[in-house]
């Protein structure tokens, strides 16, 4: 299996499902590239598609397993990258929290779901969020310099950031399109499938 053909099939892993233009997002690469990427791990067992969609199969997840230690060595021995990721996780504690009031608000004692109609609330998390973004650059930027492979990821960020700084909230924690939660969700898969961790939370 190539570097590409691993690549592929770990960045399917992190999405849990997509289409070669997804994964090729998430990784950096050709989209038709990882198309046939895709369809040769379709072949080999480890993954399922159907209709332009894709999955990692068991075997895949195996076979991935089995990888991770080999390809990741470099990353989980190197002390730099090591820390940087620590400290992403401190800042993974704060973004949590920040969605957690993105997506609900207090109300009599309690928190209700946040239905955005108060707009000097959101702004406030808004706010909030270009503060932590501020850290999450310095955080990713360093882990960027060892794996320079996470600077995608810095790229998406500030990309939903951007959208939402222009206005289209959605941005912020949106399932159906690459919002800031969504991308950072993505990003702490991938460290914690490079260095063998287990999420926490």
């Amino acid at each position: 299996m190539s570097d590409l053909d691993f690549l592929a099939l770990h960045g399917l892993a992190v999405r849990k499902h997509g289409g070669p233009a997804t994964v090729a997002s998430l990784i950096g690469a050709d989209e038709a590239s990882v198309a046939v990427a895709l369809e040769g791990a379709v072949a080999n067992g480890y993954a399922a598609g159907a209709k332009g969609i894709f999955m990692v199969a068991p075997a895949g997840q195996a076979y991935l397993a089995e990888q991770y230690p080999v390809v990741f060595a470099d990353a989980r021995g190197d002390e730099a990258f090591v820390n940087s990721y620590e400290r992403f996780e401190k800042v993974n504690v704060d973004l949590l929290n920040l969605m957690t009031d993105w997506q609900t608000m207090p109300a009599g004692g309690g928190r209700v779901s946040n239905d955005h109609s108060d707009a000097d609330y959101d702004q406030g998390i808004i706010d909030r969020l270009g503060s932590l973004h501020e850290r999450a650059e310095r955080v990713i930027g360093k882990a960027a310099d060892a794996q320079p492979r996470v600077g995608r990821y810095l790229e998406r960020l500030e990309e939903a950031y951007d959208k939402v700084l222009a206005g289209d909230r959605d941005y912020v924690s949106g399932v159906r399109v690459d919002s800031y939660h969504t991308v950072w969700f993505e990003l702490h898969e991938d460290l914690l499938r490079m260095l063998g961790r287990t999420r926490q939370e």
